[in-house]
């Protein structure tokens, strides 16, 4: 009989969608492989985004990832290609199954860096016993904003999400071109529509991420409705929060819904990990659909395999959060995930953010969101 024992490192981030998730799916593949011990650990929201994955890849056999980092991984190898390792029936069902374009992000160049065991985009939502009647279009959405009650994520990192999303929806992808990151009309205008936009959000959420906003929106009655941000179904199930929120699709720009910018997170193995064979069954195990759907959204996960977004209990528990936002989720624009990417995304939210809240020379934000964009290139 082998007593040899295997434990396996993890990071996650800092959150019940993050964390107990993970814990719990660890449990349970213990319970089933009692020779396997898994220990995960979590990091800020911040640092989830922002800690480069080469140096966590050293200390940790699983990773949580953003998938802006799968031109990274697919460069440096820090972590290993599932698409060499897991059998390609269950990526083809992966892929298959995935929300939106979430197990799409994490293949760069034909490398699989990760699966998609998380999904998400900026979404709507609403506190319903303060606002019964959501916004439809922008411009209901500013005459909301006039009277105080809305709330958005002001931090550098979600302002480009957004300045990304008002692009798209204009018709305008970002980042195609060599020469700029997005045309000089679709820039200048998008800018403008947030500033407009900015000038009636409170300075206190220029400090928060989407857990502060729906934080604020619960535990008081000042905000009322958040027009896009990241969306987390734990603030829609019963028991959770103060008050349980209802999330929505969003409003629209001319006919069209806003095309906010796809999240999520992946979950990956590092090449350094000395397990790696007991780390891909845990893998392959978190992302089954009999787990997304069970264990892992039970214990406050919010699935990237499509069963648990259309299955009839998991809508159930939180007010339809998957079914009312799984069109977002599929229209969901794919960020650039290009080698030198990072280096943009550190640095391009600051100005944006700036101009929101102050105001200024949409003109000049957007020549140094250019400069960021040209220089991030060569990296």
């Amino acid at each position: 009989m082998n007593t040899d024992k295997v434990q396996l490192k993890g990071i996650t981030w800092d959150h019940s969608r993050g964390f107990t998730s993970a814990v719990a799916t660890a449990q349970r593949f213990h319970e089933l492989n009692p020779d396997v011990e898994i220990i995960w650990e979590k990091r800020s929201l911040q640092a989830f985004a922002d800690e480069p994955i080469n140096e966590l890849a050293k200390r940790y056999d699983l990773l949580i990832i953003d998938h802006p980092w799968a031109g990274f991984a697919a460069r440096t190898g820090v972590i290993i290609p599932l698409n060499d390792h897991l059998p390609k029936a269950y990526l083809e069902d992966q892929r298959n199954n995935s929300v939106g374009k979430s197990h799409e992000s994490y293949c760069f160049d034909g490398y699989q860096s990760a699966l998609a065991i998380d999904a998400a985009t900026p979404v709507a939502a609403s506190r319903e016993d303060l606002l019964p009647d959501i916004p439809q279009t922008w411009d209901d959405l500013i005459d909301l904003a006039k009277e105080g009650r809305v709330a958005i994520p002001g931090i550098p990192q979600d302002t480009l999400m957004s300045f990304y999303m008002v692009c798209c929806t204009l018709g305008e992808d970002v980042a195609l071109s060599t020469e700029h990151f997005v045309t000089e009309k679709i820039g200048i205008k998008a800018l403008e529509m947030l500033r407009e936009l900015g000038r009636y959000i409170a300075d206190e959420c220029y400090d928060m991420n989407p857990i502060a906003v729906y934080e604020a929106m619960t535990l008081d009655d000042t905000y009322s409705y958040s027009p896009f941000a990241y969306g987390y179904t734990n603030y829609s199930r019963n028991g959770y929060a103060r008050k349980r929120l209802k999330f929505h699709d969003m409003v629209a720009i001319d006919g069209q819904k806003l095309i906010t910018t796809l999240g999520g997170t992946g979950l990956a193995i590092s090449s350094s990990s000395k397990h790696q064979e007991k780390a891909l069954e845990y893998a392959a195990y978190v992302a089954s659909p009999e787990t997304q759907t069970g264990v892992f959204f039970d214990n406050g996960g919010q699935p990237g395999h499509r069963s648990a977004w259309v299955n009839k209990e998991t809508n159930t528990v939180c007010k339809d959060f998957f079914k009312d936002t799984l069109p977002a989720l599929d229209r969901a624009f794919l960020r650039p995930r290009y080698h030198g990417h990072m280096y943009f995304q550190d640095n391009a939210g600051a100005p944006i953010r700036a101009y929101m809240k102050n105001g200024g020379d949409a003109k000049e934000v957007l020549d140094t969101l250019n400069k960021l964009y040209i220089k991030s290139l060569k990296i």
